[in-house]
């Protein structure tokens, strides 16, 4: 006969074992370092190493075409390469520039081709638009790309087979500048700079202010001991 001691030990127990499952089910989906989180099958990769000082800006274009030029200076001023994610329909009107980003030696990755909700779309809508822009960069640029940022971060199982398929990584992002929605330069640089990290991977898109407040960005992690690098080499080393 079990006494109330007893029954009550066995609770205890049980719950402890139910806290150490959902425990390791939590760091299994975060891939052990926070780097990569799990979507049913598929899975994102919203870190780079955290044992290396890296940290990468992610330029996501559709617009602001006007401000890239002068981005791109401001990089090359501080020597700095970095990822460029490009929709499609914009590098359709933009070769010359899609060209000069690759020539200067940044890396150019996949954001689709009209901007649209991947999470809603099928297997085959996510292909035209992943891999329509692939075929079209692949054709400027003569390399093959290896990241895809989803849209407003909308990600769905279809979009992952489709990426699984065509050997492409998904990026999503660790910061957030929120430079298309606060038209604020001290904003974009607090966003890029708070309680910045190894391996974190920064959004911003190219504006009036985000090309402000970019030198101040790129001072503060050198004065801090960050390397701003591609997404790719931000990777390397991770788990990702």
């Amino acid at each position: 006969m079990t006494t109330k001691k007893e029954s009550l030990l066995l609770h205890i127990g049980a719950n402890v074992v139910i806290v150490i499952v959902i425990a390791f089910v939590l760091l299994a989906s975060l891939g052990g370092t926070g780097a990569v989180h799990t979507l049913g099958k598929g899975r994102a990769i919203y870190q780079g190493n955290p044992a290396e000082p890296r940290v990468t800006l992610m330029v996501n274009v559709y617009w602001g075409t006007e401000y890239i030029e002068d981005m791109l200076k401001v990089f090359e001023r501080y020597g700095v390469k970095t990822t460029f994610f490009v929709g499609g329909s914009w590098a359709a009107k933009n070769n010359a520039l899609v060209k000069k980003i690759h020539e200067m030696g940044h890396e150019i990755g996949n954001h689709g081709y009209m901007h649209k909700d991947h999470k809603k779309l099928n297997y085959s809508q996510n292909r035209d638009e992943i891999i329509v822009t692939d075929k079209l960069v692949e054709g400027l640029i003569g390399v093959k790309m290896r990241l895809f940022a989803p849209p407003s971060g909308s990600m769905g199982e279809a979009m992952f087979d489709v990426c699984r398929d065509y050997n492409y990584s998904v990026i999503m992002w660790s910061k957030d500048t929120i430079d298309w929605r606060d038209k604020d330069e001290s904003l974009v640089y607090k966003r890029a700079v708070k309680d910045i990290r190894n391996g974190d991977l920064v959004l911003m898109h190219p504006t009036a202010h985000t090309l402000a407040a970019l030198p101040a960005i790129l001072s503060y992690y050198k004065t801090n001991g960050m390397r701003c690098t591609t997404v790719s080499e931000n990777l390397l080393g991770s788990d990702a």
